[in-house]
């Protein structure tokens, strides 16, 4: 992955870096806020970190030691000044080398969503002049500093992402369950719920027997498409689904291999469903894929309880 400045300076007194990650945004969010991860990441190459406290929020404190392989010492507290979760991250910092000259500036992170999995994370530093922004640059290194964090945090976010996932989700539908099975068993319908809020599916065809296969390609808001598609275990109607769930390349290569169950069990006219799936990252990239798993599930599930109550309050049609 390439680290560069792709946005130019917007006045003398910044230093602006930005870098794409393969990972979605929740988790890139989650490795800049938890203490635990940030420690594995943060600072230059050769670099390690310890925290004395770290209170993500506005006004939180954030004091910490980097230590370099030099053995120099460099003591930082900074204060947050914005928390926008996962979108943004404002602090004041001021920081020196142990014995030594200090910077103070204002550092702002941003983490924008490109597509599905890949996140572009952008440090802003603004000094209060530009001579002490130059000051900076030659006696810390600050921009080969921050690309080579950028980079440390590229890899910890490779490391953490799983190889395998099993996520359950269980949501109460006012409907009975031979509607809400319907609802995941007519294509006419399907077309509507199916993935995360934003995306459409152009196709969606299945062919609902035991053995029989269906096919979803997923358009996403940025026009980008991803198409999965699986086989029918077991249909027990309307008590039981069992299907294959596999996210393939343009090429149809596999990219994801997944099992889903999901259980639909009524009481007093509601419906109870469980929805049990698990996936295995069948090439590196689409572990960040595992990552996003339940976040897409559950805005799927919000859908189809839109269109559960649209089919539970539609006209009946004449039989």
């Amino acid at each position: 992955m390439r680290t560069e400045n792709r946005e130019p300076l917007a006045t003398d007194r910044e230093i602006v870096i930005t870098r794409v990650f393969d990972a979605p945004r929740e988790l890139v969010w989650q490795a800049w806020t938890d203490p635990k991860q940030v420690v594995r990441w943060y600072g230059p190459h050769g670099f390690t970190l310890t925290i004395e406290i770290m209170d993500v929020r506005p006004g939180g404190v954030w004091k910490h030691v980097m230590h370099g392989p030099d053995g120099t010492h460099y003591p930082t507290e900074s204060v947050f000044r914005e928390v926008v979760e996962p979108e943004r991250i404002v602090y004041g910092h001021s920081g020196r080398r142990e014995n030594g000259p200090g910077s103070n500036f204002i550092s702002t992170w941003t983490f924008d969503h490109v597509e599905a999995g890949k996140t572009r994370v952008t440090i802003r530093m603004e000094f209060p002049t530009a001579g002490e922004r130059e000051r900076v640059e030659k006696e810390f290194g600050a921009v080969e500093g921050g690309k080579q964090t950028l980079e440390r945090l590229s890899n910890h976010l490779a490391d953490a992402q799983p190889v395998e996932r099993e996520v359950v989700l269980i949501r109460v539908f006012d409907a009975p369950s031979e509607l809400v099975f319907r609802m995941w068993t007519e294509p006419e319908h399907m077309k509507h719920w199916w993935g995360p809020h934003g995306f459409t599916n152009p196709v969606c065809e299945m062919d609902l027997t035991p053995g029989g296969a269906y096919r979803i390609v997923m358009r996403a808001p940025d026009g980008n498409e991803y198409p999965c598609q699986g086989v029918y275990k077991e249909i027990t109607r309307p008590r039981r689904l069992v299907f294959t769930n596999n996210a393939v390349g343009p090429d149809g290569s596999p990219v994801l291999e997944g099992l889903t169950t999901v259980l639909f069990v009524e009481e007093g006219g509601k419906t109870t469903l469980t929805l049990r799936t698990r996936a295995r990252a069948v090439v590196d990239f689409a572990r960040s894929y595992l990552s996003g798993m339940e976040i897409g599930w559950t805005q799927s599930l919000e859908k189809l309880g839109e269109e559960v109550r649209r089919a539970h309050t539609a006209p009946q049609r004449p039989s």
